[in-house]
């Protein structure tokens, strides 16, 4: 399945240039005038950011940025679903954002303050969600699937039977638009389906099959991996590679397993209820300057969307090069994209607890 719609002509309905005004790797960035002394509230998870992305905004430009983290698109609707307490920023990722859209949660963007948005590769643009890119710009994106210890595993990892026979603790996600699909996925159904009965099976396939979970992790498998409190654990790429950074060895594989598994993307908006839409745009335009995005992909080890960082040579070639982290043609292949189907996101929700009601029960 294709994950993004590939462009069948110049996108974007702007009616301003962007060629002119945004950076390059050979023009650094620069803050507009005017921001100085100002506050911004940033909303993202917890592994997906460099560590000197906040503090170079907030010297660049004078101002002060409040970061705070979530652990699941869940706990980030739950929150905004209450009332936007004053983000500026979220990153929600791409099963989230549709229904961000239809419940009025996200601001449309002005793009006469994003001049980056020029360096985002095409094929990232005009997503079915969000066709002209009215609401979210990408940020970041990947894949999640098996991260494992190979010294407490003895083999290389090539499938979710693998995992879920294997005779060791291993980590599932707390994440039901990453659980909810590998069950669809290996009782036999569309990895989205909506359909009530395939949502059944696919609780009945998790819980039947859950004999070796030692835990069911926050946005957290790869620590306790590094820990060595599970041989296996469901993660993100980007966060399996980073504990082999941390590291400096190869102990920890990643495996896009052979029946399918999930791409997801992540995207920069801003939601009802922002504080400083101005400055989150800026902050926005930050984000999308090839050095900037390359730094922040070089950190996180995840795939940028960014094509002006990639044409320039900043993303290091050993990411760059690796299938699992920017996926080839056969790696896309037997990938899906997470689209949770909106009218099903209550069935969803209420399945995956009955799973994890019924795993620690």
């Amino acid at each position: 399945m294709r994950v993004f719609r590939l462009l069948a002509a110049a996108c974007c309905l702007l009616t301003f240039s962007l060629a002119t005004a945004q950076s390059t790797p050979d023009s650094p960035w620069t803050c507009p005038e005017g921001y100085a002394g100002q506050q911004l509230n940033v909303f993202n998870w917890s592994t997906y950011i460099a560590e000197d992305t906040i503090a170079n905004f907030e010297t660049l430009c004078g101002i002060t940025v409040t970061y705070d983290v979530y652990d699941s698109d869940d706990a980030l609707l739950n929150r905004l679903r209450q009332g936007n307490p004053g983000y500026d920023i979220v990153i929600p990722g791409d099963a989230s954002v549709p229904l961000m859209i239809s419940e009025g949660l996200l601001e449309p963007l002005d793009f006469s303050r994003i001049p980056n948005y020029a360096n985002i590769a095409d094929a990232y643009k005009n997503t079915l969600f969000d066709p002209d890119n009215v609401y979210t710009v990408p940020y970041l994106s990947g894949t999640f699937g098996i991260g494992y210890d190979r010294e407490s595993v003895g083999a290389e990892v090539t499938s979710w039977e693998q995992f879920f026979s294997h005779d060791g603790p291993v980590a599932w996600v707390d994440d039901s638009r990453a659980m909810i699909p590998i069950g669809l996925l290996m009782a036999g159904h569309d990895p989205n389906s909506g359909d009530p009965q395939d949502i059944a099976d696919a609780k009945a396939y998790l819980i039947a099959n859950s004999a070796n979970v030692a835990v069911i992790a926050a946005d957290d498998g790869q620590e306790l991996l590094a820990r060595g409190e599970v041989d296996m654990a469901i993660e993100y790429n980007g966060d399996i590679f980073q504990i082999n950074l941390d590291c400096e060895c190869d102990q920890y594989g990643y495996s896009l397993p052979i029946e399918g598994s999930g791409f997801s993307a992540g995207f920069i908006g801003v939601p009802v209820g922002a504080q400083n839409q101005p400055l989150a745009e800026v902050f926005i335009d930050y984000l999308l300057d090839p050095q900037v995005a390359a730094d922040i992909a070089n950190y996180t080890t995840y795939p940028s969307p960014n094509q002006a960082a990639i044409d320039a040579g900043l993303i290091d070639p050993l990411l760059l090069e690796n299938p699992d982290i920017y996926p080839d043609e056969a790696t896309l292949a037997r990938l899906f994209y997470i689209q949770t189907p909106p009218e099903a996101e209550e069935l969803y929700l209420a399945t995956w607890d009955e799973v994890k009601i019924a795993i620690s029960g």
